[in-house]
């Protein structure tokens, strides 16, 4: 569905400005006038993100972000501050406040729909492992302890530049972690290794942003980096150079002119944020490794796949939206089991899996359910964009045979059924297998939607069918 954004500002003018263009880029919005009407309108509606304007006339725009914060902890949604001033003072007092980011007026568009989205899909990653928390939570399984928290692991890109030096340097005298200067060429070694920091901080000196921006890319590309914080030192002069570092997954960007204060307090809060972020995902992890988990591929099993399909159920949903229900089935996995032996069985039930898993949306979920069967449940997904991801993850199993322990090559494909709905699980799901059952029917190796949503899929052109099959010549 479309994100919601709660613009707070007492002037009509810069309200209607705003609300205008954040509607023009498909936001749904809500404007008041006051403070005091925006807490009465998250508590009411709820939101993704709060525009809060510097002057408010009930109370300072760092007494609403400490408000919100104070009233709603980690349900807090992000909130931007849009603000004339730009000293270090200010930046510093609205960031301790709990202000997520700080857009100068007047307002550039492009600037704040990129800072938004950056803060959206952080926030929506978190949003969603406290959804599984809770899930587990819900399921009896007992939480991680936490342990005795060791110190965090910095590495500061930048050996040469002086401000990486005073980064190093400030941050030592202010938090007791392990903290490092390295050169770029050392960044992806060191992302690499088997320990790799739990954030960077990109420094640069003047003409350098592109280096950069080239590492950030390379280092947020790499599998044991990829959960990393990344801290960018930019050039507001450099607008796009910025924006182009938001997109590329960097959690906050420090002012190139700002004080060693500042740049400490943003690091150290992004450096919090991740390690919250890693207990979260632990306490998944230790939880549900033994209760929820499928022994032999990894995945999340039907108990717990149920319970998570009945959290999405309970969501509200916009119109022509809901929650999609893949069913995925190995065509002839009983021949694969006699004709190879069920050694070789079980390892196309796990590159199955694996395939599954790494073709899916960060906020998806993929589970076996049963036998050769899997399950990917999809959080506000509209019909068309269930049966693209199906498709998707029907050719990311059949493009390339899979291979077992002795070397055998075996051609494997699946049938898909899906369904998008707002319904209680039990029903999704046999419409799912419905729609499975007639792709088996009709030849297997294609994807069908159930019966039942694809009036949904009406659009300006009329009906949309994915009838998705593969070419008729195909028998298996």
């Amino acid at each position: 569905m479309s994100r919601r954004v709660l613009i707070v500002d007492a002037t009509a003018t810069n309200r209607i400005a705003l609300k205008a263009s954040l509607s023009a880029a498909r936001y749904q919005v809500t404007a008041v006038a006051n403070a005091t009407e925006a807490l009465a309108a998250f508590v009411r509606d709820g939101t993704d993100i709060v525009v809060c304007d510097v002057d408010l006339p009930d109370m300072t725009a760092q007494d609403f972000c400490a408000r919100m914060r104070s009233d709603h902890g980690s349900s807090t949604p992000p909130i931007v501050v849009v603000s004339d001033r730009d000293d270090a003072e200010f930046r510093i007092a609205a960031l301790e406040a709990g202000a997520s980011s700080i857009v100068r007026r007047p307002i550039d568009r492009q600037w704040l729909l990129t800072t938004m989205r950056s803060l959206l899909r952080a926030s929506e990653s978190r949003a969603e492992l406290h959804r599984r928390t809770q899930t587990a939570s819900r399921l009896g399984f007992a939480e991680a302890s936490s342990p005795f928290e060791t110190p965090g692991r910095i590495a500061i890109v930048g050996e040469k530049s002086a401000t990486a030096s005073a980064i190093a340097r400030e941050l030592r005298r202010s938090a007791p972690h392990d903290i490092s200067v390295i050169s770029p060429s050392e960044a992806q070694a060191v992302a690499d290794s088997d320990a790799p920091p739990d954030l960077f901080v990109l420094s640069h000196q003047e003409g350098d942003i592109d280096e950069v921006l080239w590492i950030l890319a390379e280092l947020r590309a790499s599998g044991h980096a990829r959960r990393a914080a990344f801290v960018v030192e930019y050039d507001p002069e450099m607008p796009d150079k910025g924006a182009r570092a938001l997109d590329l997954g960097v959690n906050d960007l420090v002012p190139c002119y700002a004080s060693a204060e500042e740049r400490s307090l943003r690091i150290l809060r992004q450096l919090k944020l991740k390690r919250e972020t890693d207990a979260l995902r632990a306490s998944v992890d230790a939880g549900l490794v033994m209760a929820a988990f499928d022994p032999l591929t990894g995945l999340y099993n039907r108990r717990y796949a149920m319970h998570h399909l009945a959290v999405l159920a309970a969501r509200p949903h916009a119109a022509g939206r809901g929650y999609g229900t893949l069913l995925v089935d190995v065509d002839h996995f009983k021949a694969v089991n006699d004709t190879f032996g069920h050694p070789a069985g079980d390892a196309v039930l796990r590159q199955v899996a694996d395939r599954l898993r790494e073709n899916i949306r960060d906020v998806d979920l993929v589970a076996r359910i049963g036998g050769e069967e899997f399950l990917i449940a999809m959080p506000d997904t509209a019909p068309d964009e269930a049966m693209i991801a199906a498709e998707r993850l029907r050719t990311a199993i059949s493009a390339t045979p899979i291979t077992t322990t002795s070397g055998t090559d075996i051609a494997v494909t699946v049938s898909i059924g899906a369904v998008c709905a707002i319904s209680d699980p039990d029903s999704a799901l046999a419409s799912a297998d419905a729609a499975l059952y007639r792709a088996k029917a009709e030849g297997r190796d294609r994807t069908r939607l159930a019966d039942d949503a694809r009036d949904r899929l009406r659009g300006p052109r009329g009906l949309v069918d994915y009838p998705l099959a593969p070419p008729a010549e195909r028998t298996n």
